[in-house]
């Protein structure tokens, strides 16, 4: 099991008792077929409705896990559209119109599972009425939009190697006058840029990067062996490829690993870090990649670039010399829709439309 997903297994394991236990028999249902990472997403959005429900007087409370069934069949689609107007007026923590779509969506999961799936001992639906069923929820995420947003937010072409190299070299000179800061750059320097180069040679989201293990990697074939988002079967690790830009790096980075970061022989992680006040190096977390990549990328003059941009950059490339069932599985998509984003970003399929036209005539 990856390291993320056990974390999010403990926590999901104490999150549940909290919550009532047609919830906890829900999550019992989905285990099999999804990731403790995504109920635990589940749990925390029916945490958050069912807060609203106790402050609005709409359940006796007092606790999360006393709202009935019967206070749930009671609600009405002004109530819904109270709690959906709540998500989006509030003060603090307001969401975004994507998460106001996910936590909508996870109530009508859950929703449905009581309505139509689950018994009660006289073999009814344990929910009589589903106020959810009235509540159209519509697609926030279109490839074409999602690409509208990344044009001019990711690198391209000859970007992508200028950006590894500022990481090794270029960044120093922009930091000349702090100390503590060259000191932090000359230690680190090999391993962020492998890390960055990695993404950029092969499309790895960052927690794939944070789950990788030195027996993952063969370096001699290009190859990882890479716990996918969205598989269950924690035994098996996808087979990645990388360019010979990523080899280069990362041979670089393992030259000094063991002595740079005092690697203790218990540690399987491929990328480490030693936190202040230790002596022993560790395996990197997702926040500490992601803000690496933030700092690199404010001096580099690309302000709006994230870690997931460099797999947007990588993914934009690699498209531009392959079809999109390819650019799917480098990447790991579950569809080719989502891989759709870097057809509209590229325009290749409409270019290569117009030409197979001109030559039918």
């Amino acid at each position: 099991m990856s390291i993320q997903k056990t974390i999010d297994r403990a926590r999901l394991g104490e999150k549940l008792p909290e919550m009532p236990a047609y919830v906890q028999q829900f999550i019992d249902y989905k285990l099999p077929d999804l990731s403790p990472s995504t109920l635990l997403e589940y749990v925390r959005d029916y945490e958050s409705f069912f807060k609203w429900l106790l402050a609005e007087g709409l359940s006796d409370g007092p606790a999360l896990k006393d709202v009935t069934l019967q206070e749930l069949e009671s609600l009405r689609m002004d109530n819904i559209t109270g709690y959906r107007l709540y998500l989006t007026t509030r003060t603090e923590g307001t969401n975004s119109r994507i998460s106001v779509t996910r936590k909508l969506s996870a109530l009508r999961s859950l929703f449905h599972y009581l309505s139509q799936i689950a018994e009660d001992e006289h073999f009814y639906p344990l929910l009589k009425r589903n106020v959810m069923a009235k509540v159209e929820i519509k697609r926030t995420n279109k490839p074409k939009d999602t690409a509208a947003k990344l044009k001019g937010k990711i690198l391209e072409e000859d970007e992508l190697t200028a950006f590894i190299d500022y990481i090794r070299e270029g960044y120093a000179a922009d930091i000349a006058g702090n100390k503590q800061a060259l000191y932090s750059h000359a230690r680190n320097k090999e391993r962020d840029a492998s890390i960055a180069s990695l993404i950029l040679n092969s499309g790895l989201r960052v927690s794939e990067v944070v789950n990788l293990n030195l027996s993952d990697l063969d370096l001699g074939n290009k190859l990882l062996h890479v716990m996918r988002k969205g598989n269950n079967d924690e035994t098996f690790k996808t087979p990645v490829y990388f360019r010979d830009q990523a080899r280069f790096d990362l041979e670089r980075y393992l030259a000094l690993r063991d002595s740079g970061y005092a690697a203790p022989k218990r540690e399987k992680a491929l990328f480490l870090t030693v936190p202040n006040g230790q002596k022993e190096g560790k395996r990197m977390t997702k926040r500490a990649i992601q803000e690496m990549i933030i700092k690199y990328a404010k001096h580099f003059g690309k302000p709006y670039l994230t870690v997931h941009k460099l797999r947007h950059s990588f993914a934009t490339d690699y498209y531009l010399q392959n079809d999109i069932y390819k650019t799917k599985e480098q990447l790991g998509h579950a569809s080719t829709e989502t891989t759709e984003i870097y057809a509209h970003l590229t325009d290749k399929t409409m270019s290569e439309a117009i030409e197979r036209r001109n030559g039918e005539e």
